[in-house]
Parts: structure tokens; C-alpha cells; sequence
């Protein structure tokens, strides 16, 4: 009876087995969640293990068991009852271990097979070598088809005893592998089995020691609390970290953090006399939002993308034709390797004695017609590198996720809260970048190439790594459906704001934020945010005696504005003011702007914003002129879209190509609900509204009543306040015009002036007999 229902349940698992490996056949298998699929094939692998144990240690009857039994013992022989117990460990393996955490499964197998093939070829040997001519029997009493395919036609060309020293190496390589412990690491690990083993009996914590150890590989999600620890000056010079790096973060400065010994005690230092000049009643931005612990998102709402591929069939193909290209033209040159990233490969052509460069760049359009391509962009050379590079889109592109980018140790070795993730280089290295060490951005391309991917996962960045009291963010989307998501985040001190007027009012604000921040480090004798910050933490800096103020560290404030286009038609002149003011100064008081348009024309980024946003990020351009408006040099217009981007740093001069990391949707709202159920925003009223403040004009009408009646009625029937307007109708010159406009807004006739655009007239048809009468009675 309980064979009966083994078998049922065997079959059952098959069933869903087989459903399973239909639906991940599927399009739809793509969306499913990877720790399930890694869940799925766990169960197949205890299936398999039961299978060959109802088979092999109950000898089971039944058409399939029988076939497996026979497989099984075949294949392994004598070996073929431990089966089913190495089954166990490596379903455990898979369900247990997260998909987003780096796995060494390949390596795992390799050393494994290694290890087995090893040990079978000596159960063979140690049986006698049976071939299978003198029966299967005796084979399955032995090492079974892959014990005797080890050993047996080796024999025959050595020795057997020597065929068993090869065997015997076989099986410590496949120990090593599956251990990972390199040959010289081998005393190493061995000594540490020794402490593990025996000392821990006297110093119980070792092991716990070693577990800790094991788990910083892979970082967890980190709660911080609302007092972050003091972050020393940033290094002035900025640079963009890679993975694989040995220098240290360009952002994380040594300090030495050491405790004074406890034995002695240093001698109390007097209090800081209070600064006196200090007269600012209180900091601009209240900085506490959250009240207890504030846990940052998990790194596992964020998926990881397509494993990287080292090489291809298409890249063999394509090195045979730069190869035949270089031939058929007779250059001295040849392709000496490649290195492929996620979106285009680098191919690397070094030149003969004597052959000038431009032999090769002098082929870009052969070159292009030979790969099939029309997006080849050429360096020469590529920096670091006494060779040309040839960068050829891959027909066959990874995906590079945030989270991967995020979770990589360029991002982990730095705790910095506007340290971003950007994406992934040629190289295929991971590429971030501090915004606070920028200090401003300018990302710019068309329509379409993945400039709205690439603020989203800079809000992202700063969600995922940054506490609400660390970084502040005042989000403009005049377009009102780009940012719209982000709407009730804590890290938010003003609704998104999506009327481009609104928007110049905000960016007002934040250079009248800026000057109380500099009166505050003027006054207590600071000359970075940081250090100021610093200060008012370690308690180094407090209020006078007798003010009502109280110290709390400046947040960072990051600006972010979607469509740049849009603010400089509705007043181009305020918003470029506000930009090259806050651009200019806003670096030491931790005010950063993030400027994007897909109109990268003069007349939006001006000579002025261009000379003040020192770091660009350009995607693709649709001209070489809109390329040479963003980075001042040819480039983007030979970008391939969808992402892919030239970075170009403060202080580089040469940009680096990257593919933008990808940030769906569905992982954003993900991190914004975790954000909202952490803490709620704690915006503030006067952000974006501007000062009323009436012009001061003179309302002496004097001897222009009648030419000022003459103006209202023109404006109030045509419902259109201009000023040009009144020159041509009433024939006066610019000065009288503006003046009779002065008059009829002092009066509340038309509205106040909006750069280019005509007045709004406040007041209508109908009313005009009023209006004039009373113009006539004062």
C-alpha cells in the first residue's frame, strides 16, 4: 500500500514537473520570480533523488524504476547508493540561497564532477579494470561506464598503477574546486580547520566569528538610525568609482578612528566661546523626519539582470571582419582582442611599424559597412592603451539592472548617501558616481534614448542608500507624468511640482536656501556643509547664549528638474539666473541640481548653465551639433539608444561609455511604498511660491491719462496685454509703452510681466465702463 502511494506521489511530482519546464518554456516563465524558479529546481532535484532511492535501495518493480536503476548502476556501479544522498545537499542549496545573491554553482559542478570521475576511475581499478566485453556485471560491480571510461583506456597506454596517481590528482583538483582553496591557501585553510575543530573548545565564539565573516560577502539591508555618523571634508578633486578598483573610493577619506586608550585620560578642553555674530534665527529646512529607526529598502526589491557573456559567436564573426577589412586595404594592423560590455564590444586593433592612425580611422564607413553596422565609433587611441578601438553594437545586448549596480562593491565599499549607480562600461565594470562630488549634472539626449530611465534610477539610488535627514529632494516635472510616482516620499520637502512658474519660484527658493546656509558657515567659521555638519554632531557647535535656536545638521538637497526646455520658455530669464547662481556657489553648502532636457539646443542650455554644470551624461543625440552642445565634442549622435550613454565627469576629458542601468516600474513603486510605510514627508509651505512683492511704479498719472485710457480700452477689448502692441497702436515709443503697462498693472488691469510672453488681462469686456470711469474720477 505504501509503495502504492510512493509511486503516486512520484508521479505527481513528475506532473508538476513537466508543467513546470513547459511553462518556463513559455514567454510568460520570463516574469516569474527568480527565487521560485530556483525553488522549482530544487524540488526536480529531490524528485530525482527519491526516484533513484526507490530504485536503487528498495528495488523497487516498475518500468520506470527499472530503467533507472538500470541507468543509474550502469552508469556509477558500486557507487550508485550514495547517489541519492548528494541529491539532498544541492536542492538544499538551491532553495536555500537567494537568487540575487551571488552563487558559485558552475564552479560547484565542475569540482564535483571532477571529484566523482576520480573516485569511480579508482573503484574501477581497485576492482580489476573490468571492460564491459566480459559482462555488464562485473562493470556495475565496479565503477560502472564512467568508472571504466576513467581508467580503463588509459590503462592500456599506462600503467594502471600510474593511471591511479592521475586519478588520485583528479580528485584533490575536484576538492579544491568545490572547496575554492587555492594551492598556496591550502596551509591557510587547514589552519583554520585546526581553530574550528579544536580551539573553538576553549573559545566557543570562533565560529561565530567565522559566520560573521561569511556573511559580509553578501551585505544585508542596513537600519540606520537618525544620527548617522560624522562624514569628514570631501576631497575636491572628483572621480568615477569602477568595480575591480585598487584604489580607494574617491569619496571615502581615511580617517583615523581610533579610541584613546583607556588608561589615559585626556585633559578636559575648555568650551568653545560662542560665536557672537551668529544671527540667523533659525536653519531653513527642518531636518528630522523620521523619529526612530529608519530601515532602508531591502536590496532584493531591486532584480538583478542578464549574466554578463565574456564572448560570442557574433563577436568571432565580427573580428573576421575587421581582420578582412584590414586585408583588403593593406594595413599593417591587426585585431589583437576585444572586451565586450553589455551593450557594445571594444574591439582593439594595434598597428604596424610605421602605419599612421589614419589609415585605420580613415575606414570607419567600410568598417561599418563590412560588421553590418551603421553605429561604429572609433578611439584613438583608447585611453591607457597604445591601440585604436573599434566600438561595435553587440546584436546580442545584456541587461544591466540598478540592483546588480547597487549591490556591486563599487557602490558597497562606499556609504556616501548620494553616492548613484549609473550603469555598466565597456569593460564591463560598474560605474557610480557621488553627486555631491559633481557638484551639478547636465543629462541631455533624445526623445527615446533613455534619459527618463536614468533619473529614475538616480531617485532610486538616493531611496535605496539614503536616510529622509541625510538627502532632501525638490523633484520639477513640467511634463506631470514623469515623476508623478514619487509623490509622498519622506525624502520630498515639497509636492512635486509641475507648473513650469511654480518651478522658477522654487528655484528662487532654493538660492535664498543657499544664502542662509552661507551666513551660517560664515558665522561659525566653516567653509564645507560637512564640516559644519560635523560640528553640530560631535556637539563641537551650539547656539549663543540667549537664542531661542537650536542646531541640527544641514540635510543635502538635491534638485532634480525632468524637462529644463520647458522652464526656460515660460521665464528663461529668472530660471537661467536661479540655475548659474545655485550652480556657481551651491557646491560647499550641499545644494546640487540635476538638469535634464531632450532639446539640448543653445537657447535652453546656455553658455552660462554649460560653463556652471561642470559633469555631463549624454544619450543620443540626433545631430552632431546637439552632441557638441552637451559635451562639447562629437560623440553622442553615434550612440545606439536604449540607454546607452557618454559620461563625462568634472575634471575628465574624456568620456566614458556606459550602458544606463535599467530600474523597471514595478521595482520603483516597490521602493516608494517601503519609503512611505517608513516615515511620511515633512514639506514645507514656501517652497515654490513666489514674494509678492508689488513693483514700485509711479502712480502719478500726470499728463498720460488720456493716452493711459486709450491703452485700457485697446487691451481690455482685444484681451491681449503686450507691449509691443501699444507702440504700433498708439504710436509711442518703448519707454512710454512699458510706463502706460506699469500704470494698468499697479492698478490690477493686466497681470505682472512673464518674460516674452503677452500680460494676462485681468479684466473683461464687459467691465470696461467701470474701469475707465474710475480712471477718470482719480
Amino acid at each position: 500500500m505504501w509503495l502504492g502511494r510512493a509511486l503516486l506521489l512520484v508521479w505527481r511530482l513528475l506532473a508538476h514537473t513537466v508543467g513546470f519546464l513547459v511553462r518556463a518554456a513559455g514567454r510568460s516563465a520570463r516574469d516569474l520570480d527568480p527565487d521560485l524558479r530556483r525553488d522549482g529546481l530544487g524540488m526536480i532535484l529531490l524528485a530525482v533523488g527519491l526516484l533513484i532511492a526507490a530504485a536503487v535501495w528498495w528495488d523497487s518493480e516498475g518500468p520506470l524504476l527499472d530503467l533507472t536503476r538500470t541507468v543509474v548502476v550502469g552508469a556509477v556501479g558500486t557507487f550508485s547508493p550514495v547517489i541519492p544522498l548528494l541529491c539532498l545537499p544541492f536542492a538544499w542549496r538551491l532553495m536555500r540561497t537567494p537568487a540575487d545573491r551571488p552563487t558559485d554553482n558552475g564552479r560547484i559542478v565542475i569540482g564535483s564532477a571532477a571529484l566523482l570521475t576520480g573516485l569511480l576511475g579508482l573503484i574501477h581499478i581497485s576492482h580489476g579494470i573490468p571492460w564491459p566485453a566480459e559482462g555488464m556485471e562485473k562493470v556495475q560491480k565496479a565503477g560502472g561506464l564512467v568508472g571504466f571510461a576513467a581508467s580503463g583506456p588509459l590503462s592500456l597506454l599506462i600503467t594502471p598503477w600510474l593511471t591511479g596517481v592521475l586519478l588520485f590528482l583528479l580528485m584533490v583538483f575536484g576538492l579544491l574546486v568545490v572547496t575554492a582553496t587555492p594551492i598556496s591557501r591550502i596551509p591557510d585553510r587547514l589552519r583554520q580547520l585546526w581553530d574550528n575543530v579544536v580551539v573553538s573548545e576553549n573559545s566557543p565564539s570562533v565560529g561565530l566569528d567565522i559566520l560573521d565573516q561569511a556573511e559580509e560577502k553578501t551585505p544585508r539591508p542596513k537600519r540606520r538610525t537618525t544620527k548617522p555618523k560624522p562624514k569628514p571634508a570631501p576631497e575636491p578633486e572628483p572621480k568615477t568609482t569602477h568595480a575591480g578598483d585598487h584604489e580607494r573610493p574617491y569619496d571615502t577619506p581615511v580617517v583615523d578612528a581610533a579610541p584613546p586608550p583607556a588608561a589615559v585620560e585626556p585633559e578636559p578642553e575648555p568650551a568653545p566661546e560662542p560665536a557672537p555674530t551668529l544671527t540667523v534665527e533659525q536653519l531653513s529646512i527642518p531636518t528630522r523626519v523620521v523619529d526612530g529607526d529608519y530601515e532602508l529598502p531591502p536590496p532584493t526589491l531591486l532584480k538583478p539582470g542578464t549574466p554578463p557573456k565574456q564572448r560570442t559567436k557574433a563577436n568571432e564573426e565580427v573580428v573576421q571582419a575587421l581582420t578582412g577589412v584590414l586585408d583588403q586595404f593593406s594595413v599593417d594592423a591587426r585585431v589583437t582582442g576585444f572586451t565586450r560590455g553589455p551593450t557594445v564590444t571594444r574591439y582593439e586593433i594595434e598597428l604596424g611599424p610605421a602605419v599612421k592612425v589614419e589609415k585605420v580611422t580613415a575606414l570607419t564607413k567600410n568598417i561599418s559597412l563590412a560588421v553590418k553596422s551603421a553605429d561604429v565609433r572609433i578611439l584613438s587611441p583608447i585611453p591607457g592603451k597604445s591601440a585604436i578601438g573599434v566600438e561595435i553594437p553587440n546584436t546580442d545586448k545584456d541587461l544591466v539592472s540598478l540592483g546588480d549596480v547597487l549591490r556591486s562593491p563599487a557602490a558597497t565599499s562606499d556609504d556616501h548617501p548620494m553616492l548613484v549607480g549609473l550603469g555598466k562600461d565597456v569593460e564591463g565594470n560598474d560605474v557610480v558616481a557621488n553627486l555631491a562630488r559633481m557638484p551639478h549634472v547636465l543629462i541631455a539626449g533624445a526623445t527615446g534614448a533613455g534619459k527618463s530611465t536614468c533619473i529614475n534610477g538616480l531617485i532610486t539610488s538616493i531611496m535605496m542608500r539614503a536616510l529622509p535627514d541625510e538627502v532632501r529632494l525638490i523633484l520639477i516635472d513640467p511634463k506631470r507624468v514623469e515623476l508623478t510616482m514619487y509623490e509622498g516620499i519622506p525624502h520630498l520637502i515639497t509636492p512635486i511640482i509641475t507648473d513650469p512658474k511654480k518651478a522658477a519660484d522654487a528655484l528662487q527658493w532654493v538660492v535664498g536656501e543657499m544664502d542662509r546656509r552661507y551666513d551660517d558657515l560664515a558665522a561659525s567659521g566653516f567653509r564645507h556643509i560637512d564640516d559644519f555638519n560635523a560640528a553640530v554632531r560631535s556637539g563641537e557647535l551650539t547656539a549663543p547664549p540667549g537664542s531661542d535656536r537650536s542646531y541640527e545638521p544641514y540635510p543635502y538637497l538635491l534638485v532634480v528638474v525632468d524637462e529644463l526646455a520647458d522652464l526656460m520658455m515660460v521665464a528663461p530669464r529668472d530660471v537661467e539666473d536661479a540655475i548659474v547662481r545655485i550652480t556657481q556657489l551651491a557646491r560647499a553648502a550641499g545644494i546640487h541640481l540635476v538638469l535634464a532636457t531632450q532639446r539640448p539646443s543653445v537657447d535652453v542650455v546656455t553658455g552660462l548653465i554649460k560653463a556652471n554644470v561642470p559633469s555631463r551624461l549624454a544619450f543620443a543625440t540626433s545631430s552632431l551639433s546637439d552632441s557638441r552642445v552637451i559635451l562639447d565634442q562629437p560623440g553622442a549622435e553615434k550612440l545606439v539608444g536604449k540607454g546607452d550613454a557618454l559620461f563625462l565627469p568634472m575634471g575628465s576629458s574624456k568620456p566614458i561609455r556606459l550602458q544606463n542601468a535599467w530600474v523597471s516600474e514595478k521595482e520603483i513603486r516597490a521602493v516608494v511604498d517601503h519609503c512611505k510605510k517608513q516615515a511620511k514627508p515633512a514639506y514645507r509651505d514656501d517652497v515654490g511660491v513666489a514674494e509678492t512683492k508689488k513693483k514700485q511704479i509711479d502712480e502719478e498719472i500726470g499728463d498720460d491719462l488720456d493716452l493711459l485710457l486709450q491703452a485700457v480700452e485697446l487691451v481690455v477689448t482685444t484681451q491681449f496685454g503686450s507691449t509691443s502692441m501699444l507702440q504700433r497702436k498708439l504710436r509711442v515709443g518703448f519707454a512710454k509703452a512699458g510706463r502706460l503697462m506699469d500704470l494698468m498693472e499697479s492698478r490690477g488691469i493686466v497681470g505682472p510681466s512673464e518674460g516674452s510672453k503677452a500680460r494676462e488681462v485681468l479684466v473683461k469686456p464687459d467691465e470696461l465702463p467701470e474701469v475707465l470711469a474710475a480712471l477718470r474720477a482719480a
